[in-house]
């Protein structure tokens, strides 16, 4: 059982993916009818031992390669060899996975300093002012 380094923390067994080949479309000439070339790398995110938020956060931003059952598939068909689909997949599955361990900053609303407060009244004074010289006014 290899381990796969995701993180500095967070490994994932080299047996939760299962690789299948498949026909790519695209560049290969007469080849791509005869040699299946792409590779469609399934993880299995359910079995793999990840924190609970780093496992939301998967689901969140796998989106539609996500399965009911709880795989992320990915298919990598960009180049020609199958090699060098593997490696992509693997890579971008590794970057889906980093991208899910990064726990973004809880936002801390700031509060309108004093001086912002008052230069906001005497703006809305000012132009309060400005819109009254241009009033019609009616005499009696």
């Amino acid at each position: 059982m290899a381990k796969i380094l995701v993180t500095g923390s967070i490994e994932i067994d080299d047996s939760l993916l299962s690789e299948s080949f498949i026909r790519a479309s695209g560049p290969g000439g007469q080849n791509v009818n005869k040699v299946a070339s792409a590779v469609q790398l399934r993880f299995d995110a359910r079995r793999a031992a990840l924190p609970f938020d780093m496992h939301a956060r998967l689901e969140v931003l796998a989106g539609s390669r996500l399965t009911k059952d709880g795989e992320v598939i990915i298919t990598a068909q960009q180049y020609r060899d199958q090699q060098r689909n593997r490696e992509d997949a693997r890579e971008r599955l590794l970057d889906l996975l980093r991208r899910a361990a990064f726990v973004p900053k809880k936002r801390r609303p700031s509060k309108p300093s004093k001086a912002s407060k008052l230069r906001g009244i005497q703006k809305k004074k000012t132009h309060s002012e400005l819109k009254k010289t241009r009033s019609k006014k009616i005499y009696d």
